[in-house]
């Protein structure tokens, strides 16, 4: 990873840092733990000027804090000889399989053709030859059969794709997208899932399917938002910030039609947050709710309602278990409930 972005208050965006340029920053960087943006938008920082400063876009890849790299294959429970299937990005958490369980037994994907050719030269770089393929991961097929499935990037629900995939008694672990909820989940024997989501909350970038997301909120929506005439309400009790709850933010994306638009604006009595949650009885375009009751009107012509949080949905994905979730344990349950991983050959 020779260059990554790092954000700037001071400019007001993200910096391209070069490493190369600043060997003692490069180093610090690559052993933090700490998630590195590596792609915004459609630019990836190997292709961005050093120095450069990008002020708007979704960030897109990334190397993911090793911890939670870690985190993940310990829910998956890597053991010999069980075959793996990862996703790429800058191809850390693919040495880590590698590392583990050997280059044979691992394929890593994803759908960015720049992605796989670099992290398959940086990985060969050092000794590793796993197998590796550009593909949708939602969408399949998969390269082969599995005995894990590990995705850092997040599903809606669990597609289709990676069940069929997965041999009889093998595990996958990912995110459920919007929220903060790790799934991990085994197959079973009438081809389904059944599984838990994690005590300890994460998060990763949702699945895209081209070069950029799409653009779920119209920028002119934001700019109304911001510069219209808007309400503001004062109240003596404390205000929540959804996206940084993961609790409520998880039960609201899975108990409504959509969450969340935020974005904070700089005024000459401080920092204002543009915020709204709830759902669309009708929404003409689906996607990120706008941030204002005014800005909504403007663009989509509907009011917004406040939902309901009374019960929360655990029906978004076949895999995920109707239970509540239980207690944190030291070890994530072997699959299938065997006392130990099970892994076909």
């Amino acid at each position: 990873m020779p260059r990554w972005y790092e954000r700037d208050q001071a400019v007001g965006g993200r910096v391209v840092r070069d490493g190369a340029a600043d060997p003692d920053a490069w180093l610090a960087a690559a052993y933090s733990d700490t998630t590195l943006v590596t792609r915004v938008g459609a630019l990836h920082a190997d292709h961005a000027e050093p120095g450069n400063v990008v002020t708007s876009g979704m960030s897109t890849s990334s190397s993911t804090e090793p911890g939670l790299v870690v985190g993940m294959y310990r829910h998956a429970v890597l053991t010999d000889g069980c075959r793996t299937l990862v996703t790429t990005g800058t191809g850390y958490g693919t040495a880590l399989a590698c590392h583990r369980l050997g280059y044979d037994l691992v394929t890593s994907v994803d759908v960015d053709p720049y992605l796989v050719e670099a992290a398959t030269d940086r990985l060969a770089s050092i000794g590793h030859h796993p197998e590796t393929a550009v593909c949708d991961l939602t969408q399949g097929p998969l390269p082969g059969e599995y005995d894990r499935i590990v995705s850092t990037v997040s599903v809606p629900t669990i597609p289709a794709a990676w069940l069929k995939a997965l041999r009889p008694g093998g595990r996958l672990v990912t995110t459920i997208t919007g929220t903060g909820l790790i799934l991990y989940a085994d197959k079973t024997a009438d081809g389904g899932g059944s599984g838990r989501t994690s005590f300890e909350p994460a998060s990763f970038m949702g699945a895209r399917h081209r070069d950029d997301y799409e653009e779920t909120v119209p920028a002119a929506v934001w700019d109304e938002a911001e510069s219209g005439d808007g309400k503001e309400s004062v109240s003596r009790h404390f205000l929540v910030f959804v996206p940084e709850a993961w609790s409520i933010r998880s039960m609201l994306q899975l108990s409504s039609t959509a969450i969340s638009g935020t974005r904070t604006a700089a005024t000459p009595s401080g920092w204002h947050i543009l915020t709204a949650h709830g759902s669309v009885p009708t929404p003409p375009h689906p996607g990120s709710p706008p941030p204002s009751t005014k800005a909504a009107h403007a663009a989509y012509g509907t009011p917004w309602r406040t939902s309901s949080t009374a019960s929360a949905g655990w029906a978004n994905s076949p895999c995920m278990a109707p239970a509540s979730p239980s207690r944190p344990t030291a070890r994530p349950p072997s699959p299938a409930g065997t006392g130990r991983p099970l892994c076909s050959h």
